[in-house]
């Protein structure tokens, strides 16, 4: 798993909890709908000022978006973890 495909599954997953549809967190981030639906299906990845808004509209610190990956320096490669199946 890619770190833009763990932000898009933490993405979806916060968006669902917030109980909205792409078109509607779209409008409160001043993104279309289809920038939404990119970011979801780890086509893109954002922008620091895009994580923010998101984060934002969603009510959620953008921490909340990131979790389950970090970068190992020594490494020099990302680490992420899986989301977990429960809801």
């Amino acid at each position: 798993m890619t770190p833009q495909e763990r932000f898009a599954a933490n993405l979806r997953q916060a968006r669902i909890k917030a109980g909205i549809s792409q078109e509607t967190l779209g409008e409160l981030c001043e993104l279309h709908r289809t920038e939404i639906s990119l970011l979801e299906r780890a086509g893109r990845e954002p922008r620091l000022s895009t994580l923010v808004k998101l984060a934002g509209a969603l009510g959620v610190e953008p921490a909340t978006l990131c979790e389950g990956m970090s970068w190992r320096a020594k490494k020099r490669r990302f680490e992420v973890k899986r989301p977990s199946t429960r809801r």
